[in-house]
This record gives C-alpha cells, structure tokens and sequence, in this order.
C-alpha cells in the first residue's frame, strides 16, 4: 500500500515538473512563453512586453536573476497587470522575496504602465513608461497564435511599445 502510494506521489511529481524554470529566469523563447504562461495562465502581448522591460532594464543594469527591485504602478485602462507578471518571468524579482510590488498609486496620465527597476547592489535604476496607445495593437495581436505575440514585441523597436529611461542611483 505504502509503496503504490509512493509511485502515485512520484509519477505525480514527474508529470507536474515545468521544465520552463529549469533556468531562473528562463533563457529561451519556448521557456520564457512557457513561464508566462504558468505565472499569468495564459500568453499575450502584454506578458511578452513585461519580459521584454524586464530583460532590456536588467541588461542595462547588469542586474542578474533575482538582483533587482521592481515597483510597478498600473493603469485602470490596464485589462490587468499582465506586464508585471512578465518583469518577474524575466527578472526572478517577486512578492514573496520582497522584491516586487504593486504600487498603489497609479502609473500616470496617459500610461497604461510606469515601472522603476532597481539595481539591489548598486543603486542604479532605470523607469520603463508604457504609453496607453499600445494597448489597441497588443489587443489586436492578441487574436493571433503565441509566435506572433512574442514577434510583435520582441521584434519591434523599443520606442514602439515603451521608453526606458535611467533615473539617479540610490545607495
């Protein structure tokens, strides 16, 4: 009995295993779809657009997996804060560590996100500002399959989704 139930348990284990977060964060195109996929339950534009701020603002910082700060401030207009369960595929930063928070101001006029991304070690920052006029093409993509979702973010030139700005650092 003891022994059915241990192979039940395992069996069970090996099949729940998410090979997307092998590697925090996760490297490539199928892993990265894969997590946003499992943090948000599902994979639009605007998951892929938080992966995308999150991987441009932590190079820019020379910020590794878990080595940022992450204040998101969100919009009405937002159908959710889809974006920032993308910043914590791509940055590793979460609530539980402490390390990522919703803030409860709102991200500004004519935004449909502002996000200040920190450099724990060094102090350095950058703001990523999304403008609310993104929000009708990430919608219409979002009716198209997952490789045109991540295409239409990751393909296109930063301006066209958001800015990314270096704010002064802090000790």
């Amino acid at each position: 009995m003891i022994t059915a139930l241990v192979a039940t348990l395992i069996g069970t284990a090996a099949h729940a295993h998410d090979p997307s977060f092998d590697r925090i964060p996760p490297q490539t195109r199928e892993e990265l779809i894969a997590a946003g996929k499992r943090v948000h339950g599902g994979f639009g534009t605007l998951v892929a657009l938080g992966i995308r701020i999150g991987t441009d603002a932590a190079e820019r910082l020379g910020a590794g997996p878990r080595e940022v700060d992450v204040t998101y401030f969100d919009s009405p207009a937002a159908p959710c804060a889809c974006i920032v369960d993308g910043i914590t595929v791509a940055t590793a930063a979460s609530p539980g560590q402490r390390t990522l928070r919703i803030a409860p101001e709102p991200a500004g006029y004519g935004l449909l996100a502002r996000v200040v991304i920190r450099h724990r070690r060094t102090g350095r920052a950058v703001e990523a500002a999304v403008p609310l006029e993104v929000l009708p093409g990430m919608s219409e993509v979002n009716a198209r399959e997952e490789g045109v979702r991540w295409a239409y973010v990751m393909h296109a030139d930063r301006d066209e989704h958001f800015t990314l700005t270096d704010l002064p650092a802090k000790p």
